[in-house]
């Protein structure tokens, strides 16, 4: 005997439309006296009316109810359009849904707390495009004013913080720091980013230089040399005795957030200008991997070479 489908996820561009024509044309299937369509009705009400269709769909999906379905389909779509009036609104009649897992969605199979996903917005997984998207503070803001966690909930792997920073989000990065999240706390061990990391670092990482900004602006720790060179200030954190991997780290990092200070700083230090750093980057090679056009006519004034580029 075969085990059970899972059911199948919402796409990633929700359209209430779509899921109510489905619900629609199950039911005419239905009436047609459709094998198929009959048994699905006849796991739910049994009966041939819209009702049961809706709850059908909705049970096919992983929803309990079709309110329930429609309910999370509103959601995004509010969260996406950054809709303050409606948002408001759904968080009056349902305040549940500040704070609830955004469930069931095929670019977010292990599911999203509201906040976290307001500050992924700027990534788009359908077109892998990045964009600024105005008004994802407000919205953070209304969601932690609706009992959103600041920090996250147990079981995260990482403070919505966190994923700001990941993704670049200067408006709800600094709506979170301005409730009073949590500006060192790390992410799991086996979170997807930068596993046991701060949000700092993961800006760093990322390359998110306006957010880095932010968070040293913020308090908060700056804890290595490659983190202090992401900032600009390398001051106290380069030693004779600091080891190779560690300066070329953090020339990697200068390079990639353009801190053309601490470029010089390194390469006066002895820093090799072409050389990888321990996850084999160079700095040539993602300042013009990244588009850091100050980075790379600076370094190329300094002597780096194309040739080394990976």
């Amino acid at each position: 005997m075969g085990c059970p489908s899972s059911p199948p996820y919402l796409p990633a561009r929700p359209n209430l439309g779509q899921l109510r024509r489905q619900a629609k044309d199950l039911l005419r299937a239905a009436k047609q006296a459709d094998p198929a369509a009959r048994a699905r009705l006849a796991a739910v009400t049994g009966e041939l009316t819209l009702a049961s269709a809706q709850l059908a769909v909705a049970r096919e999906y992983g929803f309990a109810s079709w309110p329930r379905l429609k309910a999370e389909v509103e959601r995004r779509v509010i969260l996406n359009s950054r809709d303050l009036t409606r948002l408001a609104r759904l968080l009056a009649e349902q305040p549940e849904m500040a704070v609830e897992t955004m469930d069931r969605w095929s670019d977010h199979p292990r599911g999203a707390t509201p906040l976290r996903y307001v500050a992924m917005l700027r990534y788009d997984t359908v077109s892998g495009v990045w964009g600024d998207l105005p008004g994802t503070g407000a919205v953070a803001k209304a969601l932690l004013a609706a009992g959103a966690a600041v920090d996250g909930v147990p079981g995260d792997s990482e403070t919505p913080l966190i994923t700001a920073a990941s993704y670049g989000d200067v408006e709800a990065a600094r709506a979170l720091i301005d409730a009073g999240a949590d500006l060192d706390a790390t992410a799991a061990a086996d979170a997807g980013g930068v596993p046991g990391a701060t949000a700092l670092r993961h800006a760093a990482v990322f390359g998110m230089t306006a957010v880095v900004d932010l968070l040293v602006a913020s308090g908060a720790r700056i804890g290595s040399l490659a983190e202090a060179a992401a900032a600009g200030d390398i001051t106290g954190w380069l030693e004779p005795d600091t080891p190779l991997d560690d300066r070329v780290r953090g020339l990697v990092m200068a390079a990639d957030h353009e801190r053309l200070d601490v470029i010089d700083q390194l390469l006066d230090a002895g820093t090799p200008i072409d050389a990888a750093d321990p996850w084999g980057r160079r700095a040539l090679s993602v300042a013009t991997s990244n588009n850091r056009v100050a980075s790379i006519r600076h370094l190329l004034g300094r002597g780096a070479t194309r040739t080394t580029e990976t």
